[in-house]
Order: C-alpha cells, then structure tokens, then sequence
C-alpha cells in the first residue's frame, strides 16, 4: 500500500458485546444528541418511561402528572465503549444534582433517572452514581428506579438535534453540552 491509498473499510461486523441502558437526564433531545455522537453507540430512541398512564405522547408527559420521565434508550457495543464511558457521559450531559428540572426545563418529568431492568443494572447503576459524586460538591439526585414500560417519543423527538440544528433549543441550550462532551471525550467521538 502506498502512501495515498487508504485500507479497505472493514465489513461491518454484529457488535462484539451489545448492551442497552436506559437514562432520563432532562429534555431527551439533550442526550439524544450526545449519544449519537458516539463511537460504538448502535441505536438512540427517546421516549417516556417510569411512569403509570399507559401509552402517553408528549403533550400529557409534559403535564407532569403521568410520572413519566423523558428518557433515552442507548444501544452500544461495549467492547468499542465502555458502560461506564456512557455513565460518564449521562453525567456530563445534564447536571444530575437538580432536582427536577435542567434549567428552564421542570417538572417531574426532567428528572435525573436511570432505569435498571434487574438487580444487577441496579447494582452498576448505584456504583455509577458514587464514582460520578466524587465529582460534585453538591449531592446527586439521580434515582436509581425499575424499568417499566417503554414508549418511543413521536417522531419529531428522534433525532432532534441533527434535523434542527438552528432551533434555539439547540444552540441555547444543546450546543454548550455537546461542547463540554467534546471537551472532556473526544476520544470517545465520531465526526459530527
């Protein structure tokens, strides 16, 4: 191979060791947007989860009286990233010492959540929240809660941010978090 030949992409291969957390950290576009940029990440869905009104959309979850939380679900391969590189980035992604809200956003449904789907999940999840605390001087308030139901968001949520770049949402309030990832994890990032 010359100097100006680039190697053959590799096929694409099943992922080595897929794996699926379930993270609320205020509005889902937020997280949304941080977790696409994410080598090994595989799929993001937002959507509602945690609370008990069966089939919700966002109008009745932005109530606040369904209990439900917006959330993302996160498929990754974690032999390319680490759980705890996306705990890692759950925690950069939002400030998970605000109770109930992430800046204007509030409500029960901007909640800082995870949602675990056994005791094992629970387990990593409440080690994750300690290691994270040692970087905050305020408490974490994050909930280490069951999964329940899971209802993916309307269609205009996926994806939010890449289809909406120039929404005010996005350059007032996603672009300095994405900053802030870029910052600390480029390593961890793809272009875009």
């Amino acid at each position: 191979m010359t100097a100006f030949e680039l190697p053959s992409p590799e096929p694409t291969a099943a992922p080595a060791d897929p794996r699926e957390l379930t993270l609320a950290g205020g509005c889902f576009w937020c997280l949304d947007a941080v977790y696409r940029r994410v080598r090994g990440v595989l799929e993001v869905e937002s959507g509602y989860t945690g609370g008990h009104v069966p089939a919700p959309d966002y109008e009745a979850v932005c109530t606040g009286t369904t209990s439900h939380a917006e959330a993302v679900r996160v498929r990754f391969d974690a032999a390319v990233v680490p759980a705890e590189v996306i705990m890692d980035l759950f925690f950069t992604g939002h400030d998970p010492t605000s109770l109930n809200r992430q800046g204007h956003d509030v409500g029960t449904q901007y909640r800082s959540a995870v949602f675990a789907r056994d005791e094992e999940e629970a387990r990593f999840y409440e080690r994750e929240v300690a290691r994270a605390q040692e970087n905050y001087d305020r408490p974490i308030v994050t909930t280490v809660e069951p999964a329940g139901p899971w209802f993916p968001a309307e269609d205009v949520h996926q994806d939010f941010y890449t289809r909406r770049p120039g929404n005010g949402y996005c350059q007032v309030v996603i672009d300095p978090k994405l900053a802030r990832v870029r910052r600390r994890y480029a390593a961890w990032l793809t272009e875009g």
